[in-house]
Order: structure tokens, then sequence, then C-alpha cells
């Protein structure tokens, strides 16, 4: 991080690139995210909390990468170019986390630690969760809050990573081919091979991250490792524009059964997506 202001590491403007551009069909297209109200095919949330991983390094060591989390809520979507920047005000019991433009703009806001964090933007957010009205999803109606699948293969190969790090904003030698950690965008491609077992009766509607919280239980998480997933769906929303699931995912080693990290989702599905809500 470049600056310090006021016990608040603020880092440089970065450009996060919108890697998934190539998805047609998806959030991250321009032609499908224009159509649905977005300024151009969206960065995906999950690329933006590397941004903050150097600066959890500073105040918590390799440790973090064992035990460490990083929860953020986004509040407005990027697109391919546009600069942004990271800050991070240590406090007490976790560091408050937020991202912004260069207009200045907030684009997401949330918490970081070390330690399993029961207090997190996202576990403090889900408490609050208002359920949808009787009858009001059409997108996720076949969920349940409760839902639950195992056994689920999930992987990242060192191909994958170092794709992945072609374009990452923030290097740090931890992701290199000697350790092959996973920062925590990898951690959420990780975990969201598991996505079509919480929420694939969602059909083809455009999702896109409305919140993400990456934990660290007994990592690092790392490429080329077998892994296995655990989902369990908490909760579930509807607003004007979306319907959403918020879900875990818990990430065990294969062949030990060790818990190595969870992951946290707030998926929301866009309603002017589905022919359930258009036609």
């Amino acid at each position: 991080m470049t600056l310090v202001e006021q016990g608040q590491h603020a880092g440089p403007f970065r450009i996060p690139r919108n890697t998934a551009q190539e998805i047609k069909g998806s959030i991250h297209d321009d032609a499908t995210a224009s159509k649905l109200g977005f300024k151009g095919g969206t960065v995906a949330g999950s690329i933006h909390m590397d941004q903050f991983v150097p600066a959890l390094l500073d105040l918590h060591g390799e440790a973090w990468f064992a035990t460490g989390g990083v929860s953020l809520m986004f509040k407005q979507a990027t697109v391919d170019g546009e600069a942004v920047r990271a800050v991070v005000a240590p406090g007490a019991d976790r560091a408050a986390l937020t991202m912004f433009n260069e207009a200045g703009a907030l684009i997401c806001e949330g918490t970081a630690n070390l330690g399993d964090d029961r207090g997190s933007e996202l576990a403090r957010r889900l408490k609050a969760q208002e359920p949808p009205a009787a009858g009001a999803l059409r997108i996720l109606a076949a969920l349940k809050v409760g839902d639950e699948a195992a056994d689920i293969p999930l992987s990242v190969t060192p191909d994958a990573l170092a794709k992945r790090l072609a374009t990452i904003t923030e290097m740090l030698p931890a992701y290199g081919p000697d350790s092959l950690i996973l920062p925590p965008s990898m951690a959420v491609v990780l975990a969201h091979g598991a996505r079509a077992s919480v929420v694939g009766s969602a059909g083809k509607a455009v999702g896109l991250f409305g919140a993400l919280e990456v934990q660290h239980l007994a990592g690092p998480l790392k490429a080329g490792v077998d892994y296995l997933g655990r989902t369990r769906v908490h909760a579930l929303a509807e607003s004007p524009r979306t319907e959403a699931a918020w879900y875990d995912v818990t990430i065990a080693d294969k062949g030990s059964g060790r818990e190595i990290a969870r992951v946290k989702f707030f998926l929301r599905f866009m309603k002017g997506s589905s022919p359930l809500w258009t036609a």
C-alpha cells in the first residue's frame, strides 16, 4: 500500500480487468449487461477482493492465508479499465474495508480479520435479511432455506491460477509456482464450482455477485489440490430487480476431511434476464 492517512492504508489506483467479457449472455458481456441497465460488462466482484490483500498481509502477516477472512458487500459494479482504490482501516476487532473509483463513488465496503469472524460484514447483513413474501420468487422458487449438498468435487488447476495471475492487480510471491496459494478471487472460483448444486434450478437467468466472503479456517487454499465442497442455503431474498440466495460453500481437504475454508455468497439473479419475469 502506498499511502497511510489517519490510520488508514490507502492503496494506489489499480485497473482491474473484466476477464470474463467473452462469456456471451453473462453479466460480464457488454451487450447483456447494457440490456439489463448496466454501463457495460461488469468486472467480477471477486477480482476486487485481491486488491485488499497486501494491506491485510501488512496487518497480519502470512497467517492471514491460514485463518484470515475478507467480507465485502458490493455497492456499484465496475467495468473493464475502471480504476479503483482499496482502503483498509485497522480496528480492534476487525479492519474496515472500502473501495472507491476515481470519481469517489463507493464500489464496495466490508471487513477483514484474522480468525473466524462471526461478526463480519456479511454475517451482520445476513442476520438482518428479511425473507421474501410467500410466492414472490420465480427464478429461485425451487430453493428452500436449509437446503444442503455435500461431497462436491472442487479444484483449481495451476494453469487456471497462472491465467488469473496474468491480470491480477496485486501480484504476490505467495501466488507463485513454489507455493500456488489461491488469492481470494480464485478461492471464489474454487467455491463457485458448487454453484450448480445450489442454484442450478435458476436456469439461464443472469447472475451476479451481490456480496462475497472468503474465510480461511485451516488454509491456505492451493491450486492443484482436490477438495470437497459442502453447501447450505441460509436465506433467500427479493427486490424489484433481483432474486437472491445467501449460501455457504465449506471447502474440505478430500483426503483428510479437514475443513480448509468457507466462502459465503450473496448471489443475485436479474429478473429482467428471465422469461419467468419478462414473458
